[in-house]
């Protein structure tokens, strides 16, 4: 994951690529401060949204996930699917700054709230856990969180020590006779650690009605956590969507599951969608990835940068990031947009009693209920151009509101993070090597979903709870 982590629950839209490609699977995901949520789960001591607090939570989030470990991709594949049982994804706040997404492993199936990550690879869950949040406090009491089991489930196995899987990378662990992994994170100590395992994701096709597919995938069995995922970040696991050959996408693709590629839908208004085996439209922008041998990443190269009529020509490279809720650049990019930016702003500026990521903010007046602000253009590599929607976020202050330009200052590499993908479908193509978008509303999703917290013991969800998405105001608006 990227540096900040507004983390959606998405849904993309299906679509037919060729003969050889009929169907895409997805799966639900959960954001984690929003009301709804946190209405559900009567939770606590949990920033509000919009509050100084909340966009500094937000910021120390992010750093959990900037390591990346990525390597090459394995061979293609013709088939899509979707996620079994429904794809909705939410951007929620109450669920902290991560895209997340209900997902069911094993035998029998148990599910999970995992945070999804295009910055990491591994996909692990809390395991037979001698250090992991096993619970959620709220008002009603503790609400049980569900812990993966090798042991519980009859389609697990142990993946040996000297399996090509375990690699150079990996340990082994002797007592276990399994490999080991430890991924360590740059955010407070953060680290999971723990065995791989070999069990079953369950997805189907993407029909009505839905066959269901049991997927082998490989997963982390993550025995002990520390740093941030004991304190509400990624609290029930975490899905690696990088290009290493462990994560989930390069797994279904090396197994001819879904064709090597995937996509994820940020709609305008919290809504969106993520699918497997999905190769995009025709139509559809693309630039380039550029592919570094040791670990490759979703790297792209940008050329230009234009705020309304002030073009400038500036050759940078970043990393379009699902994990990072807003973006990071270096100079001279970042001095170029944010001085640009401020130049045409009517608005006076604003500066927070309490420090935020944030260095231009504006005050809105006390009836003031739409602001305007100059359009902002990336043009990629190979000629492309990347329309920024919603470049700005609103924040409470004293007598009234404010907003603030959405990009922080970064200190080391460049992210295009969360809040420049909203209004776009982004495919993530690996056997083309090349990253695509089109604008989109992702609003053919359903109204409903299902937390998969285990209140009483059992491996079922709760009674459906109704999601409202957290809108985020797109630009000039």
């Amino acid at each position: 994951m990227g540096k900040q982590m507004m983390k959606l629950i998405l849904l993309c839209v299906c679509f037919l690529i060729d003969s050889k490609i009929g169907e895409s699977f997805g799966f639900d995901v959960h954001h984690r401060y929003s009301d709804t949520v946190k209405d559900f789960l009567h939770l606590n001591g949990l920033p509000e949204k919009g509050t100084i607090d909340y966009y500094t939570a937000m910021g120390h989030r992010d750093q959990l996930f900037k390591a990346r470990r990525l390597a090459t991709t394995p061979k293609s594949s013709t088939s899509i699917l979707t996620f079994f049982g429904g794809n909705q994804t939410l951007r929620l706040s109450s669920l902290g700054f991560l895209h997340y997404s209900v997902v069911t492993v094993g035998t029998p199936p148990v599910q999970f709230i995992v945070a999804l990550d295009t910055g990491s690879d591994l996909f692990w869950l809390p395991c037979d856990c001698a250090n992991c949040q096993r619970s959620l406090n709220s008002t009603s009491g503790a609400i049980e969180l569900n812990i993966y089991s090798p042991n519980a489930s009859s389609s697990s196995s142990l993946i040996p020590c000297n399996s090509t899987m375990c690699g150079r990378r990996r340990g082994c662990s002797l007592r276990r006779n399994a490999c080991a992994y430890q991924e360590v994170y740059l955010s407070s100590n953060t680290s999971s650690t723990g065995i791989l395992v070999d069990d079953v994701l369950h997805l189907g096709t993407d029909a009505t009605p839905q066959s269901p597919i049991n997927a082998p995938i490989t997963l982390g069995c993550g025995i002990i956590q520390t740093g941030d995922f004991l304190d509400g970040a990624a609290i029930n696991g975490l899905f690696g969507l990088g290009m290493d050959n462990v994560s989930v996408p390069s797994t279904l693709a090396s197994k001819g599951l879904a064709a090597n590629s995937f996509s994820m839908c940020f709609g305008p208004e919290g809504l969106g969608r993520i699918e497997f085996g999905d190769k995009g439209s025709p139509d559809q922008q693309v630039t380039q990835f550029n592919l570094e041998t040791l670990h490759p990443t979703y790297n792209i190269t940008v050329t230009q940068i234009a705020v309304k009529q002030n073009v400038t020509d500036v050759e940078f490279t970043a990393i379009f990031d699902s994990g990072t809720s807003f973006t990071y650049l270096n100079d001279p990019a970042y001095s170029v947009i944010v001085d640009s930016f401020n130049a045409q702003i009517t608005e006076p500026r604003y500066q927070p009693p309490t420090r935020i990521i944030f260095d231009y903010c504006y005050s809105l007046g006390a009836t003031q209920e739409t602001y305007t602000v100059p359009n902002m253009n990336l043009t990629m590599g190979g000629g492309s151009n990347f329309f920024v929607i919603a470049p700005t976020i609103v924040i409470p202050r004293r007598g009234g509101l404010a907003y603030c330009l959405a990009i922080v200052k970064s200190e080391d590499i460049n992210i295009i993070g969360q809040n420049f993908m909203t209004g776009y479908r982004i495919v993530f193509d690996r056997e083309e090597m090349v990253l695509g978008w089109k604008e989109s509303t992702c609003n053919d999703l359903i109204s409903s979903n299902t937390l998969p917290v285990n209140k009483n013991g059992s491996t079922g969800a709760p009674p459906p709870s109704s999601l409202n998405p957290e809108a985020m105001p797109r630009n000039g608006t």
